[in-house]
Parts: structure tokens; sequence; C-alpha cells
């Protein structure tokens, strides 16, 4: 694995639009190291910012890093903020697909997660994840609980409990759940007819959502995620979601196992998952020491709240 310096655009994250990547990052994410590590088998962007005890923060669907740019500025007086766009996402790799969706198993995501991580020299460390993100490092603090110290997930609940519970209301909301594991080629192909249209009534079509992006932020989230590569990953993701994640779940439950470590559940109030689904008793069943944080708003909590959430991230952090 190797590191390189990325203070320049990454060409393979540009887009048809002249969009920055670079730019974008020194605007609204002021202080941070663009970094590029090489991770297995392919490159994860990653940005590095402030110092003190390591902290990762991973985004959710359809974004990037950008995610958090409206909370990790405030956290770096404190930490060492590590964001990264997770593969399939922003200008990080993009497995292609496979017949059994393994290369975005939340497991296969979060060892990645842990490599760069050790990397930059960090064993044990902090974990922030909102969306996609939370999946991956709820997983990471099963899989890896010696590297875990404490854990913040932001509106999901597991993919066992999810499509467990599914019914004809959630599907209605959370449609693209259920789309997106379609076998190939079908999603793929009726994406690509207007995909734009597709990723924005994710990023602002939700039920509960009132979301105040950054013109500069939605901008990159659109051309990251309309790109042929990006579709067909995220598509494969959802496939994992329901053919391997589902499965390791249950493996888990099978076994009792739980999150070791203090372990702090956001939620929007507002939102798909807060509507629909009894939180707290779901994580409970999943954690051993948890506390709780919902919030009037919808699912996009880091740019709904960011100040809300900053100041609750801050007081369960430095709780030592």
């Amino acid at each position: 694995m190797t590191i390189s310096n990325d203070s320049g655009s990454n060409d393979s994250g540009s887009s048809d639009s002249g969009l920055d990547p670079a730019a974008v990052d020194a605007a609204l994410l002021p202080g941070f190291e663009r970094l590029t590590v090489q991770a297995g088998d392919g490159a994860i962007q990653t940005l590095v910012g402030g110092s003190g005890p390591p902290l990762l923060m991973l985004h959710g669907d359809p974004q990037t890093h950008l995610c958090w740019h409206r909370v990790a500025p405030h956290l770096m007086d404190h930490f060492t903020v590590v964001l990264t766009d997770l593969r399939g996402r922003g200008e990080s790799h993009k497995p292609g697909r496979s017949a059994d969706h393994g290369a975005y198993s939340k497991r296969v995501m979060a060892a990645e997660q842990v490599a760069v991580m050790a990397h930059l020299g960090f064993d044990r460390f902090a974990l922030v994840g909102h969306d996609r993100g939370a999946r991956v490092v709820r997983r990471l603090a099963l899989d890896h609980p010696g590297k875990v110290n404490r854990l913040a997930v932001m509106d999901i609940v597991p993919a066992l409990d999810f499509y467990e519970r599914a019914d004809s209301a959630i599907a209605q909301d959370y449609f693209y759940f259920f789309f997106l594991t379609q076998p190939y080629p079908a999603p793929e192909r009726l994406i690509a007819g207007d995909p734009d249209h597709f990723m924005r009534q994710i990023l602002t079509g939700l039920p509960g959502s009132k979301v105040p992006y950054d013109p500069r932020a939605l901008k990159a989230y659109l051309d990251a995620a309309t790109k042929e590569d990006a579709i067909a990953a995220i598509c494969e993701c959802f496939r994992a979601g329901i053919a391997r994640d589902v499965e390791h779940d249950k493996q888990d439950r099978a076994a009792g196992r739980r999150i070791a470590c203090p372990t702090l559940v956001f939620w929007g109030e507002e939102g798909v998952v807060g509507r629909h689904f009894d939180v707290q008793a779901i994580w409970q069943d999943w954690t051993t020491t948890a506390a709780f944080a919902p919030l009037p708003c919808g699912h996009f909590i880091p740019e709904e709240m960011p100040e809300r959430a900053t100041e609750q991230l801050l007081a369960f952090l430095q709780d030592r």
C-alpha cells in the first residue's frame, strides 16, 4: 500500500463539466490535505486534517466525503479527522460486477478502511458514518472490535432488520433499496436514461428531508454519482446489501455477537428510518452500550442539522 500527496485535481475524479475536486475540497474543507491511498486492489481518496486522536468519518449515498463539510472542520481542534470516499464512490476505485457482489459487501469495504487507517499510522480510532457509510462503520466495529474505541451511526438500521421489517410503506419511501438490487442490467440501463434525475431524487426527494445543500457540494455529488462506473457500483453495493450483508448479520445474530464499544445512534425523526422503525429497540439488540440522539430532521443529518450533530458528536467522542 502506498500513499501519495494529491494537492492537484485527480483526473479520474474530474467531470466533463469542469468541476475541480481539489478546488471544491479547498473551499469546503479548508485545512485538509488530499491523499491517494493505494489500499489492496485500488485507490481510496482520502483527506486528513486536524490533530489529536484519530477519527474516521464515512459518507453515504449518493454522496462523497464532502457530506461532512459542515461538521468535520469543527472537529479538527480535537481530532485528527480522516475523510474517505468509499469504494465505488467519488474519486475512489470502483470494482466491477461479480456473481456474488462480494466486492461491495460491507465486510470487504470495512476491511479496506481499516487498511487505510493502518497505513496512516492509526491502529485504533473512533468511527462516524452516515447512511451507506454507517453500514460500513457498523460492520467494521463488529468485525474489528479491537480497532474501534467509539462508534456513531446516522440514520440506518442494520440490513437484516431493514429487510425483515420492510413493508409496502417502507418500499414506497425507500424505493431504491429494492430497485437497485434487481439483476443486471435492468437498474443500470434504466438509470442511464436520466442519471441526474435519479440521483437528485435520492438526494432531494426522500420524505422528511429538506436539505440546504451547498451548491458546490450538490454539484460534486451529482458529477460523481452519474458516471457509468459509479452507477454500476451503487447497484452492486445494494445487491451486496441483500445478498451478502444480510447473511453476515444472520451469522452475527446467531452467534450473539454485538458491538462492544460505546455507540451513539442518530436518526432523523421526520425521515423514513425514524417514521418506520423502532430505531432504539433495534440498536439495543446490536450494542452493549448505546446512547440515542433523535433529531427533528430528515435523512441527511450532516447537512440538515450540522450544528446539533457536531455538538452531540463532540460530547460523545470526548466522554472518556
